[in-house]
């Protein structure tokens, strides 16, 4: 993986200094240790930061064709690349480096805006059309690689620039950092970030499975489309695929079971290739579990070793999962790297977390994840292998179970007894009232009833808690579903399970498991993440079977378990889901650090108006009293939102809310300010 950032005039070019981009770049070190590189036309410059794991000699950036005519510059890997670049030397291209970045230019000569489809991997790409002056700005089908951009108007004249990361626009000294009240309701909604929304005024996430199409023209008249190369898809309700699915607990060596461990046996030795080593994490999950087994049994038909692991151990003796790790580690014979995390560990990380994130971050697991990249950088590792992916297309979460049983409920005709155990257990759980209207609306932006919407639509309650009335007429009318773009005709041809998945993977995938739990913890230790469930071919088969093998009863994930019975112990391949978590109350006990009381004063609250001050001091007071249940982990979710936007704020808007470390004091001293209150370089 690497760091991409540019710059594009939108208008006929003025001078551009070129240490902008330079400062864009310098921003995502981390992201590209290893080198750099540049590409500098008339109203264009592009930037690379390499972090080298395939062509380690030869795999400078940016790449061009023969005669320069198209240059790419590239974040990712195309995990076909061997059979790619024997294909493409086959029809006559000149290849001359050994890296997958030269096959984009060459890719994009033979089918144009279709390469998109064709590629097979993780990818942010920026490929500049010399003759036909135009760039493409592209992202993966799942949303691995981030890749954000934001146009403005300049003393220059009107720009774009895109980046892997919101540090590198900031830098740019073009680019205000103004807080967009629409993030911080999108992570009160979602408890993730999904875009197109950033926590920043103006600056978007590039969705996955996109691409901006910028057509500069002869006359510098700049069109910008956003265009739909791929999406997720299932087959309308009845149309799949149910194979040879027989009574329970017979399939173990059905054939379609044969199936599905070819395709991820594939999935999991195209991300073994690399030229540096290849680690995984293990959780004792049956997911990595699986991912674990596969490399080892690869790695042994290549002569090599079994693949190292990495495992958080949570100091928490509800939360650990280090023995059934530590039992999946023996079986395989792996060389097992444990790394503690408790609730000290997750305070002190945060500063660094939210400074990764770029945005508010509630899920604390995210920093043990963080402390977990941290530990393969400092072993002398760059990738490593993870099983995200597994639960969002074979219905791996807790609350599919109760969409199951709700659904129970509603067995007899005209009487919807579900929808009336919804509202009492939220009476149960003290949960605020949405108004009917606004529950309505989002049925209808999510196409109908969902199991990811029955629980975190409850936990969603909490900003009704703890949002200001400033930052409620701020809002307006704003509802966050709508931003998601979902394609609610098709969704609602789909058996409810597929709709249900479709959320997950549009929300959590893209805004929290493969972000703040993936690529920009493990980067901001210069660690690439591989997903062997995200593969292309493993979705497309799982996406067409009948949904009972993926849930059948309350038995989630049925066909990846008897893939794993073939080669993990049993009691895994059978194990209950347990969520990866961290401790939650670190920050509302009584030992936590000076900077949450501060980000928590009145006075701080008031300086950022986006919650109320009142409501935030009674419910941290009430929390401390507070028992067991989901009324608690409601509050503490709430509570740990507020002070992951307070930090996110001093971080990156304003630096003296807290004695914490801030990005927007660093940016102050490093450009000069224009009249107008943007910057420059």
């Amino acid at each position: 993986m690497c760091g991409i950032a540019g710059i594009v005039q939108l208008a006929e070019p003025a001078p551009l200094d070129p240490g902008i981009v330079r400062r864009m770049a310098g921003a995502m070190v981390h992201r590209g240790p290893d080198e750099d590189g540049f590409f500098e036309r008339p109203g264009l410059h592009l930037a690379n930061r390499r972090l080298s794991i395939v062509g380690l000699f030869d795999g400078q950036q940016p790449k061009s064709n023969e005669d320069g005519s198209v240059t790419v510059v590239f974040n990712g890997e195309l995990f076909d690349y061997p059979e790619v670049r024997a294909d493409l030397i086959a029809k006559g291209h000149t290849l001359r480096s050994h890296c997958d970045t030269e096959l984009l230019p060459h890719l994009y000569e033979m089918h144009g805006d279709g390469m998109f489809e064709k590629l097979r991997g993780q990818f942010a790409i920026a490929l500049w059309d010399e003759r036909r002056r135009r760039l493409l700005l592209a992202r993966d089908r799942f949303g691995i690689c981030p890749l954000h951009f934001t146009r403005q108007q300049t003393p220059i004249g009107p720009l774009l620039l895109f980046a892997s990361e919101i540090k590198a626009l900031l830098a740019s000294g073009l680019v205000p950092a103004v807080p967009d009240p629409r993030g911080i309701n999108h992570l009160f909604t979602f408890f993730a970030l999904p875009g197109p929304v950033t926590c920043f005024q103006d600056v978007h996430c590039l969705l996955p499975g996109h691409f901006l199409d910028i057509q500069l023209g002869d006359a510098w008249q700049a069109r910008i489309l956003d265009r739909i190369y791929w999406e997720i898809d299932f087959p309308d309700e009845g149309a799949e695929e149910r194979r040879d699915f027989r009574r329970f607990g017979s399939n173990a060596h059905a054939p379609v079971v044969d199936e599905f461990e070819a395709l991820m046996r594939r999935a999991v030795e195209r991300r073994l290739r690399a030229d540096v080593p290849v680690v995984s994490y293990l959780s004792g999950g049956v997911d990595s579990s699986v991912v674990v087994a596969l490399a080892c049994q690869q790695r042994r038909q290549e002569g090599k070793g079994p693949i190292p692991t990495f495992t958080i151990s949570i100091q928490d003796p509800k939360l650990n999962e280090k023995n059934e790790a530590a039992m999946v580690a023996r079986h395989l014979g792996t060389q097992a790297i444990v790394v503690d995390c408790g609730r000290s560990e997750v305070l002190q990380t945060y500063p660094e977390l939210i400074r990764a994130a770029e945005g508010p971050v509630i899920d604390t697991a995210c920093a043990a994840l963080l402390l977990l990249a941290r530990k393969v950088h400092a072993t002398g590792y760059k990738v490593a292998l993870t099983g995200e992916g597994a639960d969002e297309w074979l219905a791996g979460y807790p609350w599919y179970k109760i969409q199951r049983l709700l659904g129970a409920l509603d067995a007899v005709p005209g009487l919807p007894l579900s929808g009336l155990a919804r509202r009492a257990y939220m009476r149960l759980t003290g949960a605020p009232k949405v108004p009917w209207q606004q529950a309505h609306r989002i049925q209808e932006a999510i196409g109908g009833s969902s199991a990811w919407f029955n629980v975190y639509g409850l936990f969603s309650t909490a900003k009704l808690r703890f949002f200001s009335r400033a930052m409620w007429d701020r809002l307006g009318d704003h509802l966050p579903y709508d931003d998601l773009q979902l394609n609610v005709a098709r969704a609602r041809r789909w058996h409810p399970l597929n709709r249900s998945l479709y959320l997950g993977a549009r929300v959590m995938l893209p805004g929290l498991l493969l972000s703040c739990k993936g690529d920009r913890v493990a980067m901001n230790s210069s660690v690439e993440t591989r997903y062997p469930f995200l593969d292309e071919e493993v979705f497309a088969f799982l996406a067409k079977l009948h949904p009972d093998w993926k849930m059948r009863g309350l038995r989630d994930k049925l066909i990846l378990r008897y893939l794993a019975d073939r080669c993990v112990p049993r009691s895994i391949a059978w194990r209950r889901k347990a969520m990866f978590r961290a401790p939650l109350d670190g920050f509302h006990t009584t030992n936590f650090p000076t900077f949450v009381d501060q980000l928590l004063s009145p006075e701080s609250l008031r300086r950022t108006g986006y919650f109320d001050a009142d409501g935030v001091r009674h419910w941290r007071q009430a929390f401390r009293t507070m028992r067991g249940g989901n009324q608690r982990t409601m509050i503490e979710m709430g509570l740990v939102g507020v002070v992951a936007t307070q930090l996110w704020h001093q971080t990156f808007i304003d630096g003296t809310l807290a004695d914490v470390p801030s990005q927007a004091g660093q940016r102050a001293t490093s450009v000069e300010a224009h009249p107008n209150g943007r910057t420059r370089g």
